[in-house]
């Protein structure tokens, strides 16, 4: 189930979407929707609403080194919001 979910995301968004049952995970690109469902209910014990994943491709990034400009991509990365049932939280520092 770990290699389903990667990390969640922590921002100020999603700090703010975390009031309404919304969290972020960053997930593995071919992790599909009840995969994702199934690795969230079993690693936090909870129950699971809905899932909703968008992909981000990845970014054309330049940078000078040693008078050279080396250009390259990032990686192109999944994002999954999960609203879970009314009432539960998910306590995403616990695992620090």
């Amino acid at each position: 189930m770990m290699n389903v979910l990667k990390r969640p995301i922590v921002t100020e968004k999603m700090t703010a979407l975390n009031k309404l049952g919304k969290y972020a995970f960053e997930v593995e690109i071919k992790a599909d929707k009840i995969q994702i469902k199934k690795a969230i209910e079993k690693l936090y014990s909870i129950k699971v609403v809905s899932v909703t994943t968008m992909r981000t491709l990845g970014k054309k990034r330049s940078k000078n080194i040693n008078g050279r400009v080396v250009t390259g991509y990032t990686s192109t990365t999944k994002k999954a919001i999960v609203t879970v049932a009314e009432g539960e939280i998910i306590d995403i520092y616990a695992d620090l």
